[in-house]
Parts: structure tokens; sequence; C-alpha cells
């Protein structure tokens, strides 16, 4: 059954928190005739008389004088409110009590137990109450809400303590971070007059302003963190334009040593070979020379006879197109720029050869290049995170 809220009716007890529904049963009895609750707490003296043989029994009804008739009707409503408050167990319970007094004993022992086990009870919140403490990361309205939960179920046991009590306990189990603020309400208002919801308000007010004051401090050092995060981003952007021009630079000769290789035909060459594989060069023998050390494509022979050729066709074109009134001057003159520009072209493929060993150098730098790429992107995924 859901509880009323209706403030005519008695608070409902389904069985569990007795405390609870014990304290609000008792505001709910005082605010209707205080002389119901004087009636619980005292008893009804109920009107009885004594027979002869000394055995006192109940007075009988038609005996009864105005008085008389007022205190049973007095009990009556206590009884009845109390029995509108209750589950069909706890009816079954004390519905043969005679008076609302036996009614409301019955039920606290019960459910508190006689009173040796209030004793028990006390004693373990005592002790709660002595070694509280504001646990981490707990703010001040969960920490005396816990707080005011012992508090009450000590009075629900008729255990009280002072106000002044109260607030000392409130006051030592607060952390060391809010020690400023104890010291200056120890030392600005006196302990002994100060009120409990006093000290919560001060405590609360005091939070958030350190919950302020540390959120622009979190502000603060992720903008900062973003500010040095963009200047690395920049530092890296502009190496990274480096590594770009050094990576195309390392393609470029790596093509053109693939183009050689492929132009001789995929045959090793001694330009190609490190110095510990010279012995083999002497074992090949030129075609055209018959000497050993190298092939007949890269015969020095060869590469004069070609240049002779290349003078020769260059010299008869210059004298079959030269006028006859032209100078011997002009003619060799004209024969040397086309012998130049045939050594140019020859040193210019010599010079897109890439040797072996810059070959290694290349691929070594290269490999150092990819790994330090990938610490860099590694880095930046780690601060991103």
């Amino acid at each position: 059954m859901v509880e009323s809220q209706n403030i005519s009716k008695p608070p409902y007890f389904d069985g569990n928190n007795y405390s609870h529904w014990k304290a609000k049963m008792t505001i709910f009895i005082q605010s209707l005739d205080y002389n119901l609750w004087d009636l619980i707490v005292d008893g009804p003296n109920l009107p009885t008389i004594t027979l002869e043989n000394g055995e006192v029994v109940s007075k009988p009804r038609n005996l009864y004088d105005d008085n008389d008739r007022k205190r049973v009707q007095i009990n009556a409503k206590t009884k009845h409110i109390i029995l509108c408050a209750i589950n069909s167990n706890d009816f079954n319970r004390i519905s043969s009590c005679i008076s609302a007094k036996e009614m409301w004993d019955r039920l606290e022992v019960t459910y508190e137990g006689t009173n040796q086990v209030k004793e028990a009870k006390i004693s373990i919140l005592v002790h709660d109450y002595e070694m509280f403490t504001m646990n981490e990361n707990e703010d001040i309205k969960s920490m005396f809400s816990r707080f005011t939960n012992i508090i009450n179920a000590l009075q629900a046991l008729d255990k009280t303590y002072s106000n002044s009590e109260m607030v000392r306990t409130i006051l030592r189990c607060l952390p060391r971070t809010c020690m400023p603020k104890v010291t200056a309400i120890e030392e600005a208002k006196n302990l002994n007059v100060l009120a409990l919801e006093d000290l919560l308000g001060s405590l609360m007010t005091y939070e958030l302003s350190m919950q302020k004051k540390d959120d622009d401090e979190e502000k603060e050092k992720k903008k900062k963190k973003m500010v040095a995060l963009k200047s690395s981003q920049t530092e890296d952007s502009d190496d990274d334009d480096d590594d770009d021009e050094e990576l195309a630079f390392i393609t470029r000769r790596f093509k053109k040593f693939l183009a050689s290789k492929k132009k001789f035909g995929g045959r090793p060459n001694k330009k190609f070979h490190q110095k510990g594989e010279a012995s083999k060069l002497e074992e090949i023998i030129c075609f055209e020379c018959n000497k050993p050390g190298h092939y007949k494509s890269d015969c020095p022979r060869l590469k004069k006879k070609d240049l002779l050729k290349k003078k020769k066709k260059a010299m008869i074109a210059t004298w079959d197109d030269s006028d006859e009134s032209s100078s011997d001057e002009d003619a060799n003159e004209e024969v040397a720029q086309i012998a130049l520009m045939a050594l140019e072209e020859e040193e210019d493929e010599e010079n897109d050869e890439v040797t072996y060993d810059e070959l290694v150098l290349l691929v070594e730098k290269y490999s150092s290049m990819i790994a330090s790429l990938k610490k860099k992107v590694k880095s930046l995924t780690n601060e991103n995170d």
C-alpha cells in the first residue's frame, strides 16, 4: 500500500523502517491532541474498582461517571488511530491490548527489542557517531544527510546530543582541504550557539566557491594545452614539409637507379658492386678489347670510337652545309660546339646513374625517415587521446 499524504490520516506502517514511522506517528498524534500523546506515555488510568477480596478489576460501564467516560473515550480514540496506521500482521499482534499504551509498547518491543537490545543498538550508533568522517569525493550535502540519519536513529532510541556537540563533530570530520574554512568558523563563530543549519549553509557556500575555482583552473590548463598542441602541430608541419622534399629526392634517385639497371639489361655493372666484389669483375673479359674487368658496353675503346664517329658526322655535316666563302675558323668552331654537345649528353647520362654505395645510403635514409614519421604519428595520437 502507498503511504497516505493526507494530513488527516495517520502515516501507514508496512513493517519496514519502524523508527521512521514512529517519528511521524508521534508528531501526528501530538498534532491531533496532546492529551492523546500523554495517554500513550503515561497510560489511560482506566476506571477500576476493588473487590472485597482485594482484587482490582475494571469498573462496569453502568457505574461510569463523566470523568470515567472521558478517559475511556480518549483511550479508544488513541487505539483507533494506531490501528488505522498498521498492517494486518501488526493488527493481529496488538489487537488484544486493552490500552493504547500497551499497543505502543508492544510495537516498540517487536521492532526495537527489549532494553538490552536497545542498548546494543545505541552502542553501535554511538560508535558510528564518534567515528564519523567525510568520505572521499563526497559533497557536503551527502555527508550531512548521512550524519542526520545517525542522529535521528539515536533520538528514536532516546539518545540525544546537544547542538554544540554535533557542530564540533561536523567540523572534526571535514577533510584537510576544508581546514582554512574550519579555522575561520572557529575564530568567527561561537560554536555553543551556532545552529547546525547555519553551519551547513556556510560549508555548502565554501564548497561551491572551491568548485568554481577548480573549474577555472581546469579550463586554463586545457587552454594552455591546446595552445601548446597547435604550436607543436605547426612545427611538425614544417618538419613534415622538409621530410616530404627529402623523400621525393630519394624516390627520384631510386627511380634513376631502376632505369639504369633496366638500360643495361639487368646485368651487373661494376658501379653497383661493393669494393669487396672487385675480384669478381676481374674474371669478366671484354669482347671489344679482350681486357678483363668490364663488359663491352663499358669498354673505353668503344666509347672513344663512338665519340670519333660523332665528331666525323658533325664535321661532314658542317662541311656540306657551309658556304665556300665561310672561313676555316667558323667550321672548326661549329665542329667543337657539336662535339661539346655530344660530350655533355654523355656526361648527363653518366650523372643520372646511381652507384651501389649511394643506393645503400638512400635506402637507409628512406628507412629512417619512415621510422621517424611513424613516431610522430604515434605521439600525435597519444596527445589527442
